[in-house]
């Protein structure tokens, strides 16, 4: 059994205007264990809105982009009580001294390799950014982008999330947000004991599934509390049924 104060890995969030740097910083996040990745931002106003949604442990930022660069973002978050960890990861050397006023964990040059960024992991992990299982790490609200403003969302009122390419659809009653994210990592923040995915476009809330319905040749459905019926997945009716006590 694990001990209840094991750590997790720092959920992580990259800033970066360039699409190739941001697809080689994947890759190298995806082979270090202590890291996983929940999000991307191309520039700063998109960065501090995630950062708002998946409260990351971890943000690997870039130092110039368009409009709201690196620093600005870092300034922003000095700003706050609770923070996460900041690694800068830029192509120029001269903003290294301003980056550590802002108490950023470390600096590290592009190109990036593997075994650097790996040792400025480690400093943020000394540091404390690693979250244990005893502290609570399930949402409780979500900001969403509605017209020009941000709109904050009660993860309660939420029944249920559908899944749209690089964004989930949130569902409230009658309304609707979307919301640059996966619905994977999302899955990942939301409490199990109140949410359920059940096929990989779909998760639900538990209490509004009023029973499930064998459709014939092994197709399950989830019947909800409004009389819609949605497919359950086949990867994910073993934990659906698992929940009904089946």
């Amino acid at each position: 059994m694990a001990d209840d104060n094991e750590t997790e890995p720092l959920r992580t969030l990259i800033v970066d205007d360039e699409p190739l740097a941001v697809e080689r910083m994947q890759v190298i996040c995806a082979k270090l264990p202590q890291l996983a990745v929940v999000g991307t931002a191309s520039d700063g106003a998109a960065a501090l809105r995630l950062i708002d949604a998946l409260t990351p442990d971890l943000v690997l930022l870039d130092m110039t982009m368009p409009e709201v660069d690196g620093l600005a973002v870092a300034r922003k978050l000095a700003e706050r009580d609770r923070r996460p960890a900041v690694i800068f990861v830029t192509a120029h050397d001269h903003f290294a001294v301003e980056a550590f006023d802002l108490d950023a964990v470390d600096y590290v040059l592009k190109p990036v390799a593997h075994d650097r960024l790996a040792r400025a992991i480690e400093r943020a992990v000394s540091r404390g950014a690693r979250p244990s299982r005893a502290e609570s790490r399930w949402l409780k609200e979500l900001w969403v982008p509605h017209r020009s403003e941000l709109l904050r969302v009660d993860v309660d009122q939420v029944h249920r999330i559908d899944a749209e390419r690089d964004y989930v659809r949130l569902h409230l009653g009658d309304r609707s947000y979307l919301l640059l994210q996966t619905i994977a990592g999302l899955e990942e923040r939301l409490d199990p004991a109140a949410f359920i995915r059940i096929h990989r476009s779909t998760i639900l809330r538990k209490d509004r599934i009023r029973g499930l319905r064998h459709d014939g040749l092994g197709v399950w459905s989830a019947e909800l509390d409004g009389g819609d019926a949605l497919r359950i997945g086949r990867t994910y009716l073993p934990k659906v049924k698992a929940m009904a006590g089946r």
